[in-house]
């Protein structure tokens, strides 16, 4: 079971920079555990096809290992109730969390502070 949704930027980070605690923690998951959305996915792979990190071989290493979730009728039932203030992959993002009811892994928590009942951590502090 799904438990937790890794967001753009610390996919980015993990697969990039390597930051020793956020690459821990998720190889301290169970398989199954975490997981990509197709979002956060299309977002990444929008960035390695324009020429930023991280190179295509390493985010197919990385989607082998962290499994792509559907965007699916739930989540987009979710999406049409949350407000919107921000960038539109964080809603999404947000409304598939809620949706099967994980928590969000992201570097930057602000992103999502104005999402009522979202569970939300970082793992590169």
């Amino acid at each position: 079971m799904i438990r937790y949704l890794i967001d753009a930027n610390s996919a980015v980070y993990a697969m990039d920079v390597g930051n020793e605690r956020l690459t821990r923690r998720i190889a301290e998951c169970d398989a199954g555990e975490i997981g990509i959305s197709v979002i956060s996915y299309a977002e990444v792979a929008y960035g390695t096809y324009v020429g930023k990190p991280p190179p295509p071989e390493v985010l197919e290493a990385f989607i082998a290992a962290i499994p792509l979730v559907p965007f699916d009728e739930a989540a987009a039932r979710e999406y049409a109730r949350l407000p919107f203030k921000r960038a539109r992959f964080d809603r999404l993002l947000a409304a598939h969390a809620l949706s099967i009811g994980a928590t969000v892994i992201t570097n930057d928590l602000s992103d999502f502070a104005d999402v009522p009942g979202l569970s939300v951590e970082n793992w590169t502090d």
